[in-house]
């Protein structure tokens, strides 16, 4: 039976929380689930120095992503080549084995406009901070794909459990419904929007159930578990692209797992969240649960833990550098983005804002 093929209340898992085989273990080779662990640590490491970064004021707003490495690099690593990914604006590291640079993605946090370029060939598309909007780019980018009749093309899409709450989000998953688009939904329950709880945003049982509504399948898998993840999500990709006779192309997957730090670095959430529910679930962590499977099964030692420790710290450090001797942004840039040509309400912004600059000097704008 197909990992899909269950009840949305009945969460899919391969690993418990010390690493031990529950489930059934997916038909990935040496090389690749090795890898899957070295992406974890790359993204963990990332994240410890991105915030580092921003309370020493060398960079701006940013949201961790510790605690979801699992869900990230167990469901992108699932994809294929010619797949297109859809982030919302914590995927730092699904980003980055998708092929964006770790200095892309400072930069896009430093305010620099060079942090939303793609490189060639790289088939993802640029972060969206508002909450679920990049839901029906998706869909719609799926339903190209399929009008084209690109048939090996699958879009997948992250958004986190505050996004179920709002219109982009059924009206995007009811269109794949419809119209049967190569869509999967990957839903980040990280038990917070911000500081509402995931009670008070659905009576719901699970949120995979909601997939009922829109003539799609849901599926929970346990975001903490990158085996299960991976498992899950390869079986809803092979379904968007070749599906079985009665079967839908969409698939909505809710992977349930906890940021272990603030939403982001200006928000505060001892203000809302107890530390006994954090380390509750800080027991949880993917990567020391994958860590222990493959030491387990003799597919890593100390040796090799050690170099991808050194060659993480290494990648890191280089991204950062590479990142700061860039130039910085002039700050006009600001208002040159948001449209093809500036409105007569951005011109005249801009006007005030280069008159106050010849006026006060740029230093006028900065504070000790």
């Amino acid at each position: 039976m197909s990992v899909l093929q269950r009840d949305p209340q009945d969460q899919v898992r391969v690993l418990d929380e010390d690493g031990t085989v529950v489930g059934e273990v997916p038909d990935v080779d040496d090389e690749t689930l090795v890898e899957m662990y070295r992406y974890m640590r790359l993204a963990r490491h990332f994240d410890t120095r991105a915030v580092s970064l921003q309370r020493q004021g060398r960079m701006g707003t940013y949201p961790p992503l510790s605690g979801q490495e699992g869900a990230q690099i167990g469901s992108a690593i699932a994809l294929d080549e010619q797949d297109w990914m859809v982030p919302s604006y914590r995927e730092h590291g699904a980003s980055l084995l998708r092929g964006l640079p770790l200095k892309q993605t400072l930069l896009y946090w430093m305010g620099h406009e060079k942090g939303n370029e793609m490189p060639e060939g790289v088939n993802l598309f640029p972060p969206a901070v508002p909450i679920a909007s990049q839901i029906p780019h998706a869909t719609g980018a799926a339903w190209a794909k399929k009008l084209r009749g690109e048939e090996d093309t699958a879009v997948i899409c992250y958004f986190g459990d505050g996004a179920t709450s709002e219109g982009d989000f059924h009206e995007g998953l009811n269109f794949a419904g419809v119209f049967d688009t190569p869509n999967v939904f990957f839903c980040n329950n990280n038990q917070w929007a911000i500081s509402v709880p995931r009670e008070r945003q659905t009576a719901a049982e699970t949120l995979a159930q909601k997939a009922t509504a829109y003539g799609i399948d849901g599926v929970q898998v346990d975001g903490m578990d990158p085996l299960a993840v991976y498992s899950v999500t390869k079986a809803a990709l092979d379904k968007a692209k070749n599906p079985g006779e009665g079967e839908g192309r969409p698939t909505l997957i809710e992977a349930v797992q906890y940021r272990f730090g603030a939403h982001t670095t200006a928000d505060d959430p001892t203000v809302y969240r107890d530390d006994e529910e954090v380390e509750k679930w800080k027991a949880k962590d993917p990567i020391p649960r994958l860590e222990s499977f493959l030491r387990e099964t003799g597919r890593i030692d100390d040796e090799t833990v050690e170099t991808i420790e050194e060659d993480v710290k290494q990648r890191v450090a280089d991204a950062i550098e590479a990142a700061e001797s860039d130039p910085r942004p002039d700050p006009s840039e600001m208002f040159n983005y948001a449209y093809a040509e500036r409105t007569p309400e951005i011109q005249a912004q801009y006007e005030e804002f280069e008159a106050l600059r010849e006026k006060f000097g740029d230093e006028g704008f900065l504070r000790e």
